[in-house]
């Protein structure tokens, strides 16, 4: 069939039709800076929403109407199962919340904070505590070695 003889509204139903964001199988930590992250992202998905229903009549624009409720199960599932880890005393030992210099056989100096799922963002310095850099470090102390990305480094500093 052509496409001039589609109609919008089956364009739109399927735009709507949006798969729900996955949820890690992993317990949900998350500092406190993490767990204002997905309360603030939890309040913009209910604004989101509201806005679509204000909008005009959910049959005009129900992808917006989707993603927003796509993102309000989201983040309520998020806010529902979140872990609060307060940050502890400095034992010296690599710890969620906590961050961790390594040093790679290249020379190269790297420090990484081991936060929530939600909050990692690696191009800022902080890994989620699921990633392979955390399980290789979690629990570790300056001066032990350590296998990162098949390379071997060592733990420097933490913090």
């Amino acid at each position: 069939m052509s496409v001039a003889f589609t109609r919008e509204e089956d364009i739109e139903a399927t735009a709507a039709d949006l798969a729900d964001r996955p949820i890690s199988p992993h317990p949900n930590l998350v500092t406190p800076q993490g767990l204002a992250l997905i309360e603030a992202e939890l309040a913009a998905a209910r604004a989101a929403y509201t806005a679509a229903q204000v909008q005009g009549s959910i049959e005009s624009d129900r992808t917006a109407m989707a993603r927003a409720t796509r993102d309000l199960r989201y983040w309520s599932a998020r806010r529902a199962s979140a872990q609060l880890v307060e940050p502890g005393e400095d034992e010296g030992v690599v710890r969620f919340g906590g961050s961790v210099t390594i040093e790679r056989d290249d020379g190269r100096t790297q420090t990484w904070r081991i936060v929530g799922e939600d909050e990692a963002d690696p191009a800022a310095g902080s890994v989620s505590h699921v990633s392979p850099l955390s399980r290789a470090v979690m629990g570790r102390r300056v001066g032990d070695e350590v296998q990162v990305a098949g390379q071997s480094a060592e733990i420097v500093a933490v913090g």
